[in-house]
């Protein structure tokens, strides 16, 4: 495998697209618009506002579809919203927004107001009042209502100031390790990642001057980072600003299975190996083996590669943490736990009953439940049973399968919520002869 190339072309296939950001910046301009209008009675579709998180950072990708904008109320407005309250605020911020975008879904939602749109993606505006140092009050309406401060700016300078000094890794680093989210369903929020990626190159000097060729390196040396974290830490100083970011789930579990399987491809002596464990750590986006399919035709003349993705079906906005598992069993009786069995490093052998379940969510009704079953390896190929496709639950939270013939396979499971992929896992199923 050619790394340097691969992992430039990784980079590309995630890169958000020109459409899409047209589109971004067109309803920013709107929104901003309609903003300035109600509050300064001008029609300026860029002053006044900012835009902030992953997209602001420029370090998010394709597919996204919560974005952030910040709106600069006039500094004359403060005595009157400050006595009115934080609600009124948030409310007019709607009133003015509905102007604009009246059929679209537009609510207050705590500090923000959300505006959806009817491809899945939606802007969480905030009315801000600038403060010193160009950082901002807004308002929260959780309980009797406060005033807090963000400091959007802080963060972005980092991110600019970092790039030169890591040759630019930074951004890509932060890129790859959203496909990284997305593909395992880490429940890990924008700024996290970004501060972590900030941290893991400010801890090592030693990717300062490296470019592509080092991405393996780079990728397995962070999530070793990820993994390293203290097990207890519920929180970090986010990049530039320090303020507060919360660490939703732990992370641990999933970045040790991204090492070990980095590990496996750096060591891996088959291109078609390398190919698929990084595919397997970075999702569909990461380059095929070029000889793929052609290499399975010579096994099997009938081959049909019939795998399904669900990033092609629904946008992947991971918002909350799921756990699946399995229960073993051969002839009625219970064996185990397939993690447990995975935990020991132990096979399964052929002719187990095996039954896939939810062991752990978090996600309130109402949902939807799919799940996709994937075998692997020359066993499948030689009876063109690859399967992969993405089929629906049947009521019960669970899928039922067998341990039928030997090599690696797969399941993933998947919580949409509104048309989006809120939640996924994903569990090995390794089979021996």
């Amino acid at each position: 495998m050619n790394t340097s190339l691969t992992f430039q072309e990784f980079l590309t296939n995630i890169k958000i697209k020109e459409a899409t950001a047209n589109t971004i910046s067109y309803r920013y301009g709107r929104i901003t618009k309609s903003l300035n209008e109600y509050f300064r009675e001008t029609s300026s579709t860029t002053a006044n506002s900012l835009q902030v998180g992953s997209y602001g950072r420029y370090s998010g990708i394709k597919g996204i579809s919560d974005l952030d904008m910040l709106y600069i109320i006039p500094s004359s407005k403060w005595d009157g919203y400050n006595k009115s309250g934080q609600l009124k605020l948030l409310q007019d911020t709607k009133k003015a927004i509905e102007s604009t975008y009246a059929a679209s879904d537009i609510k207050v939602d705590r500090c923000v107001v959300t505006v959806k749109f009817s491809d899945g993606t939606h802007i969480d505006v905030q009315p801000v009042f600038e403060i010193e140092d160009q950082d901002y009050r807004y308002p929260d309406t959780y309980g009797d209502g406060s005033w807090k401060t963000t400091k959007p700016r802080k963060e972005m300078d980092a991110m600019v100031e970092a790039e030169p000094n890591k040759n630019k890794n930074l951004r890509r680093l932060c890129k790859m390790a959203r496909s990284w989210k997305n593909k395992h369903g880490v429940c890990m929020g924008g700024l996290l990642i970004d501060t972590l990626a900030y941290n893991f190159l400010n801890s090592t000097n030693y990717f300062d001057s490296k470019s592509y060729f080092y991405f393996d390196e780079m990728s397995r040396d962070f999530f070793k980072y990820l993994y390293d974290q203290p097990k207890d830490q519920k929180e970090y100083g986010a990049l530039g600003s320090k303020q507060r970011v919360r660490v939703k789930k732990s992370f641990r579990r999933k970045s040790k299975k991204a090492y070990d399987l980095a590990c496996d491809a750096i060591e891996a002596t088959s291109e078609q190996t390398q190919h698929n464990k990084w595919r397997d750590i970075y999702g569909n986006d990461f380059p095929k083996y070029q000889n793929e399919d052609n290499e399975a035709k010579a096994i099997n003349l009938n081959y049909q590669n019939t795998e399904e993705f669900i990033e092609n079906l629904y946008p992947v906005v991971i918002q909350y943490s799921l756990e699946i598992d399995c229960e073993v069993k051969q002839n009625g009786y219970r064996d185990g736990l397939l993690r447990e069995f995975l935990a020991k490093r132990f096979n399964l052998l052929p002719g187990k009953s095996l039954t896939f379940f939810i062991s752990e969510i978090n996600i309130p009704y109402p949902y939807t439940v799919k799940w996709k079953v994937t075998n692997r390896g020359n066993e499948a190929i030689k009876k063109n049973c690859i399967r992969g496709q993405i089929i629906d639950d049947g009521g019960y939270q669970q899928r039922i399968e067998s341990s039928s013939f030997k090599g690696g396979h797969f399941v993933e499971c998947y919580i949409i919520k509104d048309n989006v992929v809120v939640a996924k896992d994903s569990i090995d199923v390794p089979i021996s002869g």
